[in-house]
């Protein structure tokens, strides 16, 4: 179904005080580039080559490191960027958009680590659209509370040998890798996390499905005496925590991005069915409630991006690694993700409703949104997470000087 003519203006240009040009320019080129007639953005295995065609794979690895991310003068993301990026996407393809923040989160620990020339071929495939990534954190037993992991890594000569499940995982199926999070030394708890970058061609690596309310390519990994060189470790062992909470301090704000994209196109659904749709004769979009229902959505959505977009721009900015700053950065962060995910989900129930019967029918825009939004209120750190941490941050004592 073509998206609706009366769109709502995307965050870059609604909201120009969070942006520069080159921002602007990458807007301007997703809202051209991206469109819901594109078959292969609803394509799991074709995702990503065609992102890459499109130049956004290029903003998950920064020119530094043979992409196209700006950050920092070329050295680092761009959260703002990924943000817009993220936005068109999930207007258009909910399904492309989380193909493409696990293609970040699969990647993005090897920045972190330091690996970048010594994994130069496989960023260079990442950019290029040749190899899709996946991120392999979440188990059974170890959701929020990752330091309870159970999958172990043992050193075996120049081996290491992985055992454990992780589930909930995004891309399995279309991946080439997984960063596998495991702990190389149990005795010392959460100190012995350590990642792995781990083909998925793998010996004794395995995958199955798991079968969700939308079509994702979602799965469970196996790894029974799963073998992988030495080399596979990304930085040093103990180092993996540090490198899974960086790479997810780096994309949630992102997140928050990609509910206000589906946020919007629920507004835009809405305003296109209520102006058109006539009940007692005369458009739905005349009566007073349904005028409230579509002002309660408005709002939401600005105050969404507003706290995104923010939170995004304080990313962003240069010397934001003073340890005020950090703190200050990471409330903003909680306060993006959570906001916004959870406005989203009201905003598409709303949409639902003002479709009537048409809203449940499960070719119907708004029906796809409901069942697309709810993951993003749990995924890359709970709603109850965030509120955790906004909440110790306000009672937390003042740094000492």
């Amino acid at each position: 179904m073509a998206a609706p003519p009366n769109r709502t203006r995307p965050s870059w240009s609604a909201l120009p005080m969070f942006f520069d040009d080159a921002h602007r320019a990458l807007g301007k080129d997703c809202d051209t580039a991206l469109s819901d007639e594109d078959v292969a953005l609803h394509e799991p295995a074709r995702v990503v080559p065609r992102l890459a065609e499109l130049g956004l794979t290029k903003l998950l690895v920064p020119k530094s490191h043979g992409g196209g991310a700006w950050g920092n003068g070329g050295a680092s993301v761009d959260v703002r960027a990924l943000s817009v990026a993220r936005e068109a996407i999930a207007y258009v393809s909910p399904l492309a958009d989380s193909i493409f923040a696990v293609q970040g989160l699969g990647s993005h620990p090897i920045l972190l680590a330091g690996e970048a020339a010594r994994r130069a071929s496989v960023l260079a495939e990442v950019v290029a659209g040749e190899r899709v990534c996946a991120f392999a954190l979440t188990e059974p037993e170890a959701g929020s509370d990752v330091a309870s992991m159970r999958t172990t890594a043992r050193r075996e000569g120049d081996t290491w040998i992985l055992d454990g499940e992780k589930v909930f995982i995004s891309n399995v199926g279309i991946a080439h890798h997984y960063i596998v999070f495991a702990n190389a030394d149990p005795a010392q708890g959460k100190k012995g996390i350590s990642a792995f970058l781990v083909d998925a061609k793998a010996d004794g690596l395995t995958t199955e499905p798991i079968a969700m309310s939308v079509d994702h390519p979602l799965g469970r990994v196996g790894l029974n005496a799963c073998k992988v060189p030495a080399s596979a470790l990304l930085g040093e062992v103990g180092h993996g925590l540090r490198l899974a909470l960086g790479t997810l301090d780096v994309f949630r704000t992102s997140v928050g991005a990609a509910a206000v994209g589906m946020a919007r196109r629920a507004l835009d659904e809405a305003i296109a069915r209520t102006t058109t749709r006539i009940q007692f004769g005369k458009p739905l979009a005349e009566f007073q409630l349904t005028q409230a229902a579509l002002a309660d959505m408005a709002t939401e959505l600005d105050a969404a991006r507003l706290l995104v977009f923010r939170a995004a721009w304080e990313k962003d900015q240069p010397g934001a690694d003073a340890a005020a700053a950090r703190r200050a950065t990471a409330t903003s962060v909680a306060m993006a993700k959570m906001y916004a995910t959870e406005a989203a989900q009201r905003i598409i129930d709303r949409a639902v409703q003002l479709f009537g019967g048409l809203g449940v029918t499960d070719r119907c825009v708004v029906d796809r949104l409901y069942r697309e939004i709810r993951p993003l209120r749990i995924y890359e750190g709970t709603t109850e997470i965030q509120k955790l941490i906004i909440g110790g941050a306000l009672v937390a004592p003042p740094p000492t000087k």
